[in-house]
């Protein structure tokens, strides 16, 4: 268990920091899923911890975003 938990650890920090790294960033799930080679359940456990901690959020077509962008 420790492993996984330090594979999404690693796996938020990541996302976090490409989001950071380009402003205006917008993808939708599958898009993320290609770009870092997650698994669906990966993005689904990445995606919806960003979107907890306000870092992220849903845009209108349902792509991610920043929250504060």
């Amino acid at each position: 268990m420790h492993t996984i938990t330090h594979d999404i650890t690693d796996w938020l920090q990541l996302v976090r920091a490409e989001y950071l790294e380009m402003p205006g960033l917008h993808l939708t799930k599958p898009q993320v899923q290609k770009l870092w080679g997650l698994d669906a359940t990966t993005c689904d456990v990445v995606l919806r911890t960003l979107i907890d901690k306000r870092f992220l959020r849903r845009a209108t077509d349902g792509g991610y975003i920043r929250a504060y962008d």
